[in-house]
């Protein structure tokens, strides 16, 4: 049962400027704090507001994914993202952030059936791969692949067909673990295994990584919910940088090719999604469990430059409740493993057992976040760094489409055009260049 919500203005803030006062609505969500409406704000006041980032500014109204930071929450659809986490699987999550609504049997077994049984790739797209060199970055790869599908699937690009819309968000899910596995098997020298119908969305991905032509391979049962885990814990989260880049490149009426491939590129930077690959370069840097005082040290040092990657979080102000979670799978999966005299993963438990109990860390609430822990997980597994943005697209992917569709069918929404504070030059004469 979806929630709709009466959003006429009920109340009103106040504004102030130039000795004239303007009344703008406020207007309430089903919950989280409230907004004011400065959409006609430049029509009455020739004025705009100012806000690098974005950070204090709602750009759209939307019913997928809510946030609160403070409190440590994490909701899909109103359902918290640990008990998803728990008792549901990537499939049904993907349902459930598409509709807005758990499937029932028979909507999952069709919805299922249509992911896996479109996971193939159009033969002509392998061919893209030998364009890239073999050292390309698998982010590198996912940009060009996935922008060329719209080339091969005419019939999924017109954004005002609903039917079309519908198709290219299957596809998009369905095909994305195949480029994914391909562009890492492409970076180690390896042929491509194709997609098997009978393994479910985690398995098939982790089978078209990791198995070889030459030898039968089967996926640990353990690693493939690891990894199912993985994806759920990273399918949306709110209106982040990535998902605003989709439904940015969205507004302007592009395929939804182009504007996955574009949210792909948005998180492909650092700041974005290469924390667990930043959180794993520091432990390298660290080394030992022999130099993790000096460090911890260094990271209390107002005057240090070096930060403790993977702890605390720009948005959880509390604890990531994405970490619990992710905290229990990486140990099922290295008690799975059984991994032994790997000096990293020890300096990650003991930085994880120091910062769960000293006083500095709790004060300042600088937990072990999900960029920590899935770091230290994925590398378990056996992938290389430079693929963990990438699994991070494949994951994010769900909530691009969720968020793209609501984009698409949401009536008030227009193109995206941020305006600026101009500081640059007035006016001035063009000089000849024999005169400059």
């Amino acid at each position: 049962m979806s929630i709709e919500r009466d959003n006429r203005p009920k109340r009103t803030a106040t504004l102030t400027t130039n000795d004239q006062t303007h009344a703008l609505p406020v207007m309430s969500g089903s919950v989280g704090p409230s907004v004011i409406d400065i959409s006609n704000l430049y029509g009455e006041t020739h004025q705009f507001t100012y806000d690098p980032g974005f950070t204090s500014t709602a750009s759209c109204e939307s019913k997928i994914t809510y946030i609160d930071g403070e409190a440590g929450i994490l909701l899909y659809r109103g359902y918290p993202i640990d008990e998803l986490a728990e008792h549901s699987n990537f499939i049904e999550t993907a349902y459930l952030l598409i509709t807005g609504e758990l499937p029932t049997q028979t909507e999952y077994d069709e919805f299922n059936h249509a992911i896996m049984d479109h996971s193939m790739m159009h033969e002509q797209l392998l061919e893209f791969f030998s364009g890239f060199r073999r050292d390309a970055h698998p982010m590198a790869i996912m940009c060009g692949v996935v922008g060329a599908l719209s080339a091969f699937y005419h019939d999924s690009t017109d954004i005002n067909d609903a039917h079309q819309r519908f198709v290219a968000s299957r596809r998009l899910i369905a095909k994305m673990p195949t480029i994914a596995a391909m562009a890492y098997k492409y970076s180690v020298g390896q042929p491509f295994v194709y997609p098997r119908n009978d393994l479910d969305y985690s398995t098939d991905f982790l089978h078209m990584c990791f198995a070889v032509p030459t030898q039968e391979y089967k996926v640990d049962p353990i690693i493939a919910r690891a990894m199912d885990r993985i994806f759920i814990l990273h399918a949306d989260h709110e209106q982040n940088a990535s998902t605003s880049t989709v439904r940015l490149a969205g507004s302007s009426g592009a395929n939804p090719f182009a504007c996955v491939a574009a949210g792909i590129a948005c998180l492909w930077g650092p700041a974005h999604g290469g924390a667990n690959e930043a959180a794993l370069n520091m432990l390298r840097e660290i080394g030992s469990i022999e130099r993790i005082p000096e460090f911890i040290a260094r990271a209390k040092d107002h005057d240090d430059p070096f930060r403790l990657m993977g702890f605390g979080h720009r948005v959880y102000k509390n604890y990531d409740p994405r970490a619990r979670v992710m905290q229990q799978t990486c140990h099922e999966v290295l008690n799975e493993l059984g991994i032994e005299d790997d000096p990293m993963l020890d300096v990650a438990m003991e930085l994880e057992r120091i910062a769960l109990s000293d006083d500095y860390f709790i004060e300042k609430k600088l937990y072990p976040n999900i960029d920590f822990y899935s770091g230290i997980t994925l590398k378990a597994i056996g992938f290389p760094t430079t693929m963990f943005t990438a699994l991070f697209a494949l994951a994010r992917t769900v909530g691009w489409v969720a968020q793209w569709n609501e984009m698409i069918e949401d009536p008030s929404q227009r193109i995206g055009r941020p305006r600026q504070l101009y500081s640059g030059y007035t006016e001035r004469d063009y000089v000849s260049l024999k005169s400059r």
